[in-house]
């Protein structure tokens, strides 16, 4: 499957549909009020696509703490040298100026359901007729023994775009010759499934210029993990001899670390180490929880329009939701951004309301324009969001094939940038 715009931007819209009639609002109040909370690939196309299709007939309220949003999604491309961090940053003026979103940069801290309304840490109380969270991932407190929140700026997590991936980098750059890089990476289900093994190729892309005597040690307790073939035969023909994953089989589930003395002991055996990147298991952003929404790791929804199995007036998306066949992607939660922004207006002011469609690719980068993907289309059904067929790129393809996947990466991410932000 091969994307392009006008299929990228058409995501989520199927043709005829019915009229839905509108919510009743809360006495006084004749404008409909949305408030987003979290302003990533789900929150931020929410915002946008339900401001500009309903031509300010929504009041659309944007919380998102960060003035400059770094994006997740291609930071690995950053670690290898390929991009510059000033390329994942984007900022929210055009929301604001362009389809008068009124961009609120706060943590949202709670969430009273019975009274609609979303608390503020600067202490500010927001009403909301539909609410919409997309916080994306927070960590699972003691998932790897020895490392907390607390240990973060020793041995990074950079699951979130930003300081900590610069952070990494730092920490990548300053190994000593012939020193060793290790990984903790995550259980199911976490954020890109195949983000952490680009992350190793990126590392290895990087490592083989300026520390080619450099070691790898990958701790994963999965058995397998996305475009396992193509990542392992992308490693044996780029970084041969560099690069040691140890599955459960050989105590790859059995991890503890110790930030203090930067060791990794797998399965009873110690190992000290240069940098570590500890990816811990994960679930749902904290506001969600604040919310009730979730059960206990990750929100729970409704297929249609990803409204929360407790609420009908709030609808999570993306990585923090509980949906069926998807993925935890950026494209993923994009898709569902519009299906459930065309569900909100048509609830709020009777538009139409397409039935739910969704879609997803994940490409990653092995080494110079050596692309690969994974993606599929997906259905609503009543139980969940089911996948209806798929596609990933085959073991041995010719350079040009990887070189125009790659490309294709990079006109995706161009897009999907501009349908978050304008």
């Amino acid at each position: 499957m091969t994307l392009n715009r006008r299929l990228f931007l058409g995501t989520g819209a199927a043709a005829v549909t019915a009229l839905s009639a509108p919510t009743v609002l809360a006495d006084g109040h004749t404008k409909p009020r949305v408030i987003v909370v979290g302003g990533g690939a789900g929150g931020a196309t929410a915002a946008r696509y339900i401001a500009k299709d309903s031509k300010g007939a929504v009041d659309v309220t944007l919380i998102e703490p960060s003035r400059t949003y770094f994006t997740c999604f291609f930071s690995n491309l950053y670690l290898g040298g390929i991009k510059e961090i000033d390329d994942l940053g984007h900022n929210y003026g055009t929301l604001a100026a362009k389809y008068g979103i009124n961009v609120v940069h706060d943590w949202a801290i709670g969430v009273d359901r019975g009274a609609k309304t979303v608390s503020l840490a600067g202490g500010a109380s927001l009403p909301y007729d539909k609410l919409i969270l997309s916080p994306g991932i927070d960590f699972v407190e003691g998932a790897v023994e020895g490392w907390s929140l607390a240990s973060q700026n020793a041995m990074p997590h950079a699951y979130k775009g930003g300081s900590q991936t610069e952070l990494l980098k730092a920490q990548i750059a300053a190994m000593p010759q012939g020193g060793t890089f290790a990984m903790v990476a995550p259980p199911n289900p976490f954020r890109c499934p195949p983000g952490p093994y680009e992350r190793i190729s990126m590392v290895a892309h990087s490592l083989k210029a300026m520390n080619p005597t450099a070691k790898i040690i990958v701790a994963d307790p999965k058995p397998k993990f996305s475009k396992m073939a193509l990542f392992q035969e992308g490693w044996a023909d780029n970084y041969d001899g560099m690069i040691d994953w140890i599955g459960p089989d050989f105590g790859g589930g059995n991890v503890s670390v110790d930030p203090a003395a930067m060791t990794i002991t797998i399965d009873g055996e110690v190992t000290k180490v240069d940098a570590c990147n500890v990816i811990p298991a994960m679930k749902a952003g904290r506001i969600a929880e604040l919310a009730g929404v979730t059960d206990g790791n990750w929100a729970p929804v409704n297929a249609a329009d990803m409204s929360t199995k407790a609420d009908a007036d709030v609808y999570v998306l993306g990585d923090a939701s509980q949906q069926g066949d998807m993925p935890k992607s950026g494209f993923s939660a994009n898709s569902q951004a519009k299906v459930c922004a065309n569900a909100v207006r048509g609830a709020l002011t009777g538009s139409k309301v397409f039935p739910a469609k969704f879609s997803n690719t994940c490409w990653s980068l092995i080494d110079t324009n050596d692309g690969v993907k994974v993606g599929a289309t997906y259905e609503a059904t009543s139980e969940k969001i089911a996948k209806v067929d798929g596609f990933i790129s085959s073991t041995g393809e010719a350079d040009d094939v990887r070189k125009a996947t790659y490309e294709e990466s990079e006109g995706w991410y161009t897009g999907i940038t501009a349908d978050m932000f304008g």
